[in-house]
């Protein structure tokens, strides 16, 4: 099971009056966000890794993948 713990953010209480009067519950809105950023995060972190491999992975040609590819199916 997973383990939760609290995260709490103060904010002015006229942001808090605005959420409410607007219907927006802050925890949902502050998930999504959280979610959304953890995501967005990620993706720059590999799309990085992936930026310093392009040139060793140049090197390959696709001929040479395929036929990696194939001779190991062959062996095994």
């Amino acid at each position: 099971m997973s383990k939760y713990v609290t995260i709490s953010v103060k904010v002015p209480l006229e942001v808090k009056e605005k959420l409410e009067k607007l219907g927006i519950k802050a925890s949902e809105l502050l998930k999504k966000a959280i979610y959304e950023e953890l995501k967005r995060r990620e993706i720059m972190e590999i799309e990085k890794e992936l930026n310093e491999l392009k040139p060793i992975l140049s090197k390959f040609t696709k001929d040479f993948v395929v036929r990696s590819i194939r001779e190991d199916r062959d062996s095994g």
